[in-house]
């Protein structure tokens, strides 16, 4: 006879008991009555199971609202930063808050800021 077909045979049944004790409990504490235990472990296991995505999801809600990307007003550069905070530019070290979605520079009371793009001056005016 050949000895090795008894091995091939053989069917490993060790982790299908623990399981069929599993069903085996979970259905007599149904029958029993106690169905409001069977639901309650399988109420906390579907919680255990969707609480990660949860999560994921309200963690992305809250990087889009408080999260700003935009360039640095006073060298262009564009970086990313929280909302409400003060942060300083990467690029030229200025101090910067951020404030409805934009960076804006921290400038002392009574301190006006000017663009100086936007002025021109007329050179024959310095003349005279």
């Amino acid at each position: 006879m050949n000895s090795n077909f008894s091995r091939l045979a053989q069917i490993n049944l060790s982790g299908i008991g623990c399981w069929l004790t599993v069903l085996l409990v979970f259905m007599l504490l149904s029958a029993a009555g106690l169905g409001w235990l069977v639901n309650g472990i399988v109420v906390a296991f579907l919680l255990l199971l969707l609480t990660p995505f949860i999560a994921i999801l309200v963690l992305r809600w809250w990087v889009s609202r408080n999260v700003v990307e935009d360039q640095c007003p006073v060298c262009n550069y564009t970086f990313t930063g929280f909302n409400n905070v003060e942060v300083r530019c990467p690029s030229c070290g200025e101090p910067l808050t951020a404030e409805d979605g934009h960076f804006k520079r921290q400038t002392p009371p009574g301190t006006i800021d000017v663009d100086a793009e936007t002025i021109e001056v007329d050179v024959k005016q310095l003349e005279d």
